[in-house]
C-alpha cells in the first residue's frame, strides 16, 4: 500500500496529488505544436464510425457519473454530439435502445464496478461499441471495453474519490477534443487553444490548493450544521453535486446537490440561517452563456441573502461582487466555462475532508461504504 506521504490521511493526500495527477493524465495525449490530441491508439474505434456517430450513452455511478455529467456538456459543445448520461444500476431497467451509430462511455475508478461491468456488458450485446475510463490497469471494464483510456491519477486509497474525479473529467474533454477533431467540428487554431488551456490545468488546481487553511477555517465554523444545499448551473451542478456527495461520504451530513434555477421550485422553502447554501458561482468572461448565468447566480443569491442564508461562494479570481454579497467566498483561477469545473470541486474536497476531520471521523473509512462496489 503507498504511504501517506507525510499526509495524516490518504484522502488529504490524494486532494493534493491532483496537480500531479491532471498532468500525467493530459500532457502525454496533447501536442501543442500539432495542435492535435493524440488518443487514437486509446480509442481503437474507427474514425469513420466516429464520424456518423448520433448519440453517446454514458454509463457510471457515483462521483464516477458526476465526471459523466460534465463530459455530457464537453461532447455536446465541442463534437456536437448528443450525449445522454446513465446511472450504471438503472441503465438495464429502462431497456436501451442502443444501436448502431452509437458509442458507449463507461466511467469507474476501479473498473470493477458491478453496475457497471453489467451496462457496458448490456451496450456491447446490443452491438453498441464500448470505452472504458478508468484508473486501473488490466481491470476487467479495462479488458473488456473495445478501447480504455486509463486516468493516470495514480492509486487512490481512500473511499472518498478525489483525484480520479478530477483526471476524469480531464479525458472526457480529451476524448470530446478528439471527437470534434474526428468530426471537423473545431479548428486547428481552436484545439490549440483548448490544449493551452488544458496544460494550464496543473498549476491552476495547485494555486487552488493555496486556500486549504480557508476550508479548514470553514469547516470549523459550519461542522455542526446537520444540512448543506450545494448549487451550481450548467456544467457546474454535476460539481455541486459531487460536492455534496464528499461531505455527505465522510462527514455523515446531509448535503444536496441541485440545479440553481430549480431551487425555486421546493428547496428555496427551506432555505433559511440554519442551511448553509454552497453557491458555485464562477464566470467566463469570454463566453456569453456563462455571463448569463453567473447573472441569475448573482440574483439568487440576494434573493437567498434576504431569507437569512449563510452562503458560501465560489467565484472567478477578482470577482467582488461574489464578495459582497457571500458570506465567506472562495477564488478559484479563471477557466473557460467547460474546464473550470475541474477546479471547482478541488475547494469543496478540501471542505468536506475538514469538517470530518472537525467532527472527529474516520476519513478515509467511512462506515458503510467500500472502494470498489462489486456487488449489485
Amino acid at each position: 500500500m503507498p504511504d501517506k506521504n507525510g499526509f495524516p490521511h490518504f484522502m488529504l493526500k490524494e486532494i493534493f496529488d491532483q496537480p500531479q495527477g491532471l498532468r500525467d493524465t493530459i500532457m502525454p495525449r496533447v501536442s501543442l505544436p500539432d495542435g492535435e490530441v493524440r488518443i487514437a491508439t486509446e480509442v481503437r474505434v474507427d474514425p469513420l464510425e466516429l464520424r456518423r456517430l448520433r448519440r453517446i450513452n454514458i454509463v457510471a455511478s457515483g462521483t464516477s457519473r458526476h465526471a459523466g455529467l460534465a463530459g455530457q456538456y464537453m461532447f455536446q459543445d465541442l463534437a456536437h454530439v448528443f450525449a445522454d448520461v446513465d446511472y450504471a444500476s438503472e441503465f438495464e431497467y429502462r431497456n436501451p435502445p442502443i444501436g448502431p451509430e452509437e458509442l458507449t462511455i463507461v466511467i469507474t475508478q476501479s473498473g470493477e464496478t458491478a453496475d457497471t461491468m453489467a451496462a457496458q456488458r448490456l451496450a456491447r450485446k446490443k452491438g453498441s461499441r464500448s470505452i472504458a475510463i478508468t484508473n486501473v490497469m488490466n481491470s476487467t471494464v479495462a479488458n473488456e471495453a473495445d478501447g480504455v483510456l486509463y486516468t493516470h491519477a495514480g492509486p487512490e486509497i481512500s473511499i472518498a474519490s478525489t483525484k480520479a474525479f478530477t483526471a476524469q473529467m480531464a479525458v472526457l474533454f480529451l476524448t470530446a477534443m478528439y471527437l470534434a477533431q474526428v468530426r471537423e467540428q473545431l479548428s486547428q487554431e481552436s484545439v490549440r487553444r483548448w490544449i493551452g488551456e488544458l496544460t494550464a490545468l496543473p498549476e491552476k488546481t495547485q494555486a487552488t490548493l493555496k486556500w486549504a487553511d480557508t476550508c479548514r477555517e470553514l469547516a470549523q465554523r459550519y461542522h455542526r450544521y446537520e444540512d448543506f444545499l450545494f448549487l451550481g448551473r450548467a456544467i457546474h451542478y454535476p460539481v455541486a453535486m459531487d460536492g455534496a456527495l464528499k461531505l455527505k461520504e465522510v462527514s455523515y451530513v446531509h448535503a444536496e446537490g441541485y440545479p440553481a434555477g430549480e431551487a425555486k421550485h421546493g428547496p428555496k422553502a427551506i432555505i433559511d440561517e440554519e442551511l448553509p447554501v454552497v453557491m458555485i458561482a464562477t464566470c467566463d468572461r469570454s463566453d456569453e452563456g456563462s455571463k448569463i448565468r453567473y447573472e441569475k447566480s448573482i440574483a439568487d443569491m440576494g434573493v437567498y441573502k434576504k431569507q437569512g442564508a449563510r452562503i458560501i461562494a465560489l467565484a472567478s479570481e477578482g470577482d467582488e461582487g461574489v464578495a459582497k454579497l457571500a458570506d465567506h467566498t472562495i477564488f478559484v483561477p479563471p477557466a473557460p466555462e467547460l474546464l473550470a469545473p475541474i477546479l471547482e470541486i478541488v475547494p469543496l474536497q478540501l471542505f468536506a475532508y475538514y469538517v470530518a476531520l472537525a467532527r472527529g471521523l474516520d476519513v478515509d473509512r467511512p462506515r458503510n461504504l467500500v472502494k470498489a462496489v462489486t456487488q449489485d
